[in-house]
C-alpha cells in the first residue's frame, strides 16, 4: 500500500485497519507507534485515538513489545 493511505481520517481508517490484519510486521509497527508516541495515522492496526486510549489505560507499561506478546499468549490460552 501507499504509505500516505495510512494517514486518513474518519471512516477511511477502518479500511486501512483491515489492511493491517495480514501484515507480518503488524505488532512491531504498533510497538514502534506506542513507544514513540506517534500521534497521527494508523499503525499496527490501531488509529491514533485507539493508541491514546491504550496508553492512558496502561501508563505503567515501559516495554510494549513484551506487553503485547504477553497479551497475545494470554488470549491464545483462552484468557487464563
Amino acid at each position: 500500500m501507499d504509505p500516505d493511505e495510512f494517514f486518513v481520517q474518519g471512516a477511511e481508517q477502518h479500511a486501512v485497519k483491515t489492511a493491517c490484519g495480514g501484515c507480518p510486521v503488524r505488532t512491531q509497527c504498533l510497538v514502534d507507534a506506542l513507544e514513540n508516541r506517534i500521534d497521527f495515522g494508523v499503525w499496527g492496526g490501531m488509529t491514533e485515538r485507539e493508541r491514546r486510549r491504550l496508553l492512558r489505560r496502561h501508563p505503567d507499561v515501559s516495554d510494549w513489545g513484551a506487553a503485547l506478546t504477553f497479551a497475545a499468549r494470554r488470549a491464545a490460552a483462552g484468557g487464563m
